[in-house]
């Protein structure tokens, strides 16, 4: 059973806004977390599992 991640990826903050969001990696299907601030900032990310970065 996945874990349901509880900080963004790209910056560590918690996610606790109701405008964070959580998906699977489109390579490897490792939940990504994303703040609201670094998606409306287009901040990269990068898949703790596989390296796939995306904006």
């Amino acid at each position: 059973m996945t874990r349901k991640t509880s900080v963004c990826t790209s910056s560590g903050v918690p996610l606790v806004s109701n405008r964070d969001t959580t998906f699977n990696c489109p390579e490897c299907g490792h939940e990504i977390g994303r703040s609201e601030q670094c998606r409306v900032q287009g901040i990269k990310y990068i898949c703790p599992d596989c390296s796939f970065q995306g904006p």
